[in-house]
């Protein structure tokens, strides 16, 4: 064999290939199974090749020699670690998922969009007027500097909807349970956000118990939450998230220009129903309802 040849024929196989056109690089914080459940979701839409890092194992600097070692086409970036490590890149467009109120992630650039892990609060509301159609004053905690874009959205959607929305600032845990006790009486129910100022490990229990012990009905982000005592949970489903950035990714890596394509909210979600809390307030749950819900019972 001709002795030029050989290492020509060696390095096709040993060395990584060159990314090719329409080459996806998907970063992904963490390998959970929400995530894995997004990346799932968006292969199943969108047929690039992809190839992926895992962003938790390695450095910013590390990560974004990674990104100029593959020059992808596109970066998927799954995971709140995964879009901050990436967020200095210009040059390249970026689809996030998978991440919560990325708005106070991300500068602002022309070469980022994404799929919030937000669900619209106007759907959140709707679907609590259908469960609880004589409320009117909900409450909600938030801490601004975490939430506040989204309460911002909340309240125009509360009026929308005729509810009337009693928002109280907190900036640390001990303030989320004095507020708590401080809305007893005054509200109808309680809309917790997954603002991680508000809701701890710590007062996650003592938040669902002073609810409880309120007889005040709870509108939660997570099953789990439902499953402690919430009566009503809304949250993202993973697979669908992956599948509105699948979409996205499809129009850029067509021609479509990043900042003509607008960052979204989920728009698909699981809804679960804790019939037993339902049954200790009394409230009579909508059979429409029951039928899209997981049910606890």
């Amino acid at each position: 064999m001709n002795k030029f040849l050989l290492p020509i024929i060696l390095a096709h196989f040993l060395l990584p290939p060159a990314a090719l056109a329409g080459d996806l690089l998907v970063i992904q914080s963490m390998a959970i199974k929400p995530y894995n459940e997004a990346l799932q979701g968006c292969r199943s839409v969108c047929k690039a090749r992809m190839r992926k890092i895992t962003s938790s194992e390695l450095s910013e600097d590390e990560v974004l020699a990674q990104v100029r070692a593959i020059e992808p086409s596109l970066i998927l970036a799954i995971g709140q670690d995964a879009l901050t490590k990436v967020d200095g890149i210009r040059d390249v467009p970026i689809i996030y998922l998978m991440v919560l109120n990325p708005q106070h992630l991300i500068r602002e650039n022309g070469n980022i969009t994404g799929v919030s892990m937000n669900i619209a609060p106007e759907r959140q509301l709707t679907m609590l007027r259908q469960i609880l159609p004589r409320a009117v004053k909900i409450g909600l905690l938030f801490d601004p500097a975490k939430s506040g874009s989204y309460v911002a959205r909340a309240r125009d959607a509360a009026v929308s909807l005729d509810f009337s929305l009693l928002a109280k600032v907190v900036h640390n845990s001990r303030e989320a349970l004095a507020a708590i006790d401080g809305m007893k009486g005054k509200i109808d129910a309680l809309w917790l956000l997954p603002d991680t100022t508000v809701v701890t490990p710590t007062t996650i229990d003592l938040l669902l118990l002073s609810t409880i012990e309120n007889r005040t009905p709870l509108l939660t982000f997570s099953e789990k939450y439902a499953e402690k005592g919430a009566l009503l949970s809304l949250e993202v489903d993973p697979s669908d998230v992956g599948r509105q950035a699948g979409d996205m990714a499809n129009r850029i890596l067509a021609g479509a220009e990043v900042k003509s394509i607008a960052r979204e909210d989920a728009r698909g979600s699981r809804m679960t129903v804790n019939l037993i809390v339902a049954n200790k307030l009394g409230i009579t749950i909508n059979g429409n309802v029951i039928k899209q819900a997981r049910v606890i019972k």
